[in-house]
C-alpha cells in the first residue's frame, strides 16, 4: 500500500501461522504473539502514519503519531509498541484518532521555526492530514554543533522533533553510538561526545542518520540547496558501483539541469542491503558530473596523443592488438584483470573472453572472488 504523504511501500510482513485474531477498522486480521498493532496492521494493507518508526530499529513510541484506539485501554496507546491480544479491536481512524494526528502535527509545524523542510515525511503527513502552521511558533533552545569541519552531514537543530531516530540508527544498525540524546527538557538536542566534530568521533559517516530522519534535521550539506529549491527530481534505481555487494540505490536526477543532485537509499525491506550504504556509495558521487570523467573511447593516434573516437573503432582496434601478441608470442602472453566495481555477470565475460576468445587462462578479478 502506499500513500501520498509515504512515498516508500509499505512492506508487507510475512509470518509464519498465527493463533490470534486482531480486528482492525472491522476487518479480522490473524496475528502472533510476537506482533504489534503496528506490524498486524501493515500486514493488511491499513496504514499507520509514524514519524518514529524504521523497521530496522526497535520501536520506542516516541513521536506518538501511531496512536490508536484499543479495546483493551481507555487511553489510546502507540501501535508501533502495543501488543496484540487475542480479540482485540482496534480503530485506526476514527474521529479521536484523527484530532489527535492533527493537533500533533500542528504543534511539530510549530517547532519549525523557518518553516518545514519540503519532501519530507513531516511536510507529507502535514499535506495528507490538511494542517497548516497556525500554532505560534515556538524558539525551541536546542543547540547546533558549530564548527563541524565533515564535508557530508548537516546537523539543522531548528527542524528537530526529538524522535531520535538517527541516534537509534547510529547505535542499533551501525553499532558505532557517534550521536546521542543531550540535555534534558527543551534544551535537549542530538549531540556528540563533548560537542565534537563527526570526524573526530566514531562517526562512519555512512548518511544513515540523514536517510532515516522524517523532518531534514540531519541533511546532505551539498543537497541543502537543491532540497530548499524544490526543482523537479527524477529518480533513478542502480546499483552501487564501488564494490562487489551490489547495494541498490537511488539517484536524484535534477529534472532541467540532468545532474546528479544526491543519492538516497531504497526503502528498509526492498532491497539487499536493507536501506544502508556506506560513505562511498551515499555521498562520492562527484566523478558522475565531474568536467574530466571521460565521456567517449580514445585511442592514441600517429602522434602519440589520445583522441576521441566511436565504440567500434576502438574495440576493433583493442582486438587486433590483443591478437597481435597472442599470434606472435602465444595466448599465455596475455593476461586478462577484471574488476570488483563489476557484476558477476561481467566478471563471467571477462573470463569467458579470455578463455574462449583468446584461449588463455590468465584470468583474475581485483577481489579474488
Amino acid at each position: 500500500m502506499k500513500d501520498d504523504w509515504n512515498d516508500r511501500a509499505v512492506p508487507r510482513l510475512e509470518r509464519p501461522p498465527a493463533a490470534l485474531t486482531v480486528r482492525i477498522d472491522g476487518v479480522e486480521i490473524a496475528a502472533g504473539p510476537e506482533d504489534t498493532l503496528l506490524t498486524v496492521a501493515r500486514r493488511a494493507g491499513i496504514e499507520i502514519p509514524t514519524l518514529c518508526h524504521d523497521d530496522r530499529l526497535k520501536p520506542t513510541g516516541a513521536c506518538r503519531m501511531c496512536l490508536v484506539e484499543s479495546s483493551d485501554s481507555r487511553r489510546m496507546v502507540p501501535a508501533c509498541r502495543h501488543p496484540v491480544q487475542d480479540g482485540l479491536t482496534v480503530r485506526t481512524d476514527s474521529e479521536r484518532v484523527r484530532r489527535h494526528r492533527r493537533a500533533l502535527l500542528a504543534l511539530y509545524l510549530a517547532d519549525q521555526p523557518e518553516g518545514v523542510a519540503p519532501g519530507t515525511e513531516l511536510e507529507r503527513l502535514a499535506r495528507h492530514h490538511g494542517v497548516e502552521p497556525g500554532v505560534p511558533e515556538v524558539d525551541a533552545p536546542r543547540a547546533k554543533r558549530t564548527g563541524d569541519a565533515n564535508r557530508f552531514i548537516e546537523f539543522r537543530a531548528d527542524r528537530c522533533i526529538l524522535c531520535a531516530r538517527c541516534t537509534r540508527y547510529c547505535d542499533e544498525v551501525e553499532a558505532v553510538a557517534a550521536i546521542t540524546l543531550a540535555h534534558r527538557g527543551a534544551e535537549t538536542t542530538i549531540a556528540t561526545n563533548f560537542g565534537a566534530g563527526l570526524l573526530d568521533t566514531t562517526c562512519e559517516l555512512c548518511g544513515g542518520c540523514v536517510d532515516t530522519c522524517p523532518t531534514g534535521a540531519m541533511v546532505e550539506r551539498a543537497a541543502v540547496s537543491a532540497l530548499d529549491a524544490q526543482r523537479p527530481e527524477e529518480v533513478v534505481r542502480t546499483t552501487c558501483n564501488y564494490c562487489g555487494v551490489g547495494c541498490q540505490m537511488d539517484l536524484h536526477v535534477d529534472a532541467e539541469t540532468r545532474t546528479l543532485v544526491r543519492v538516497t537509499s531504497p526503502a528498509p525491506g526492498t532491497t539487499l542491503n536493507d536501506g544502508n550504504l556506506c560513505v562511498k556509495g551515499r555521498f562520492a558521487y562527484g566523478f558522475v558530473n565531474h568536467p574530466d570523467r571521460l565521456t567517449t573511447p580514445l585511442m592514441r593516434g600517429a602522434d602519440g596523443a589520445l583522441h576521441p573516437t566511436d565504440w567500434d573503432t576502438a574495440l576493433d582496434r583493442a582486438a587486433a592488438l590483443l591478437g597481435g601478441v597472442r599470434d606472435r608470442h602465444g595466448a599465455d602472453a596475455l593476461g586478462f584483470v577484471s574488476s570488483s566495481r563489476c557484476t558477476n555477470e561481467e566478471n563471467y565475460l571477462v573470463q569467458k573472453l579470455a578463455r574462449a576468445g583468446f584461449g588463455t587462462n590468465n584470468v583474475h578479478q581485483c577481489a579474488a572472488t
